[in-house]
Formats: C-alpha cells, sequence, structure tokens
C-alpha cells in the first residue's frame, strides 16, 4: 500500500513532518531546549512581570517543529490571537488606548528600578516598597516594549489600508 506524500521519509534531511523536514541532531535539541526554556519562562512569567503569554506561544511555535502535540495546541492559541489584534486595532481609539497601556507599563519599569524612597502613605513595611529593583523593571520595560512592536504589527497586518482621495 503505497504511503502518502506527507509520510515519505527524506534520505539525508531527517523525516517529513507534515509536509516539512524535522531537524535532527545538534539543531534538534536546540530547538528543544530553547522550546522549553521559553515555556517555563512563559510559566513563570504568568505570575512574575513579564510577557507570560508570549513566550508561553513562542515557546509552543518552537516546540511545534518537532512536536504535533504542540502544533494543535498554538492553532486554536494563534487564531484567537490574530482574532483579538485585529479588534484591537479596528479603530484609532483603541490604538490610542493600547499604546497608553504600553506607555504606562514602559513607566512603572522605569520607576520600579529607579526606586524612588517609600512614600508616607505606603502602609506596609519598607521592604514590600517596589521589591526587585532593576530587574523587574526591565522586565516591565521589555513587556512594553513587546507590547508596542506587537500594537505596531497589528497596525500593519489587520488595519485596512486608507487610500487619500485628495
Amino acid at each position: 500500500m503505497p504511503r502518502h506524500p506527507r509520510q515519505r521519509r527524506a534520505a539525508s534531511h531527517g523525516s517529513v513532518f507534515a509536509g516539512r523536514t524535522r531537524p535532527r541532531g545538534a539543531s534538534r535539541i536546540f530547538g528543544l531546549v530553547v522550546g522549553w526554556l521559553l515555556v517555563l519562562v512563559g510559566l513563570a512569567a504568568l505570575v512574575l512581570p513579564g510577557p507570560g503569554l508570549l513566550a508561553l506561544v513562542a515557546g509552543l511555535a518552537v516546540l511545534s517543529q518537532q512536536y504535533e502535540w504542540a502544533r494543535r495546541w498554538l492553532r486554536p492559541v494563534k487564531r484567537r490571537a490574530f482574532a483579538a489584534a485585529a479588534q484591537g486595532v479596528r479603530n484609532t481609539r483603541n490604538i490610542a488606548l493600547s499604546f497608553l497601556g504600553a506607555l504606562v507599563l514602559l513607566l512603572i519599569g522605569v520607576l520600579w528600578g529607579v526606586q524612588p524612597a517609600v512614600p508616607a502613605w505606603w502602609p506596609l513595611d519598607d521592604r514590600w516598597w517596589l521589591p526587585g529593583g532593576w530587574s523587574v523593571g526591565s522586565g516591565l520595560i521589555l513587556s512594553a516594549l513587546l507590547a508596542a512592536a506587537f500594537i505596531l504589527y497589528s497596525i500593519r497586518r489587520f488595519r485596512p489600508v486608507v487610500l487619500d482621495r485628495t
């Protein structure tokens, strides 16, 4: 019984996986390490400051090159993310609010890193005022920059081009 073309083995490039060649050797190990590391960082960043969902999706994207289960998990996430991105840039108000949110996140990251003096209104012990310093602040700043980059990407990809009719 003949095999489906996608099930044939490639002679020198590894096995065929969903229409692509599956990496072998060092590139496979590198992909697995990077993918699982991104998944772990993403899971940690879900509860810590940082781009948790982004890292988790990036890890799944890398692992989807190796595992069919990762491809299955990635498909609906990707579909929902693109739908949300298109909705987010549908009008100018949404875009302005998104950039404002990224700017606020950036400013909070800078404030967190600079560590101003504990204000008089702070009800907790002084050690609980902005713990972590620049390690947390830089994660917030990175999140803000990534958010701004994704907003720009969404505008370019999903926002309809308005032709100038003057």
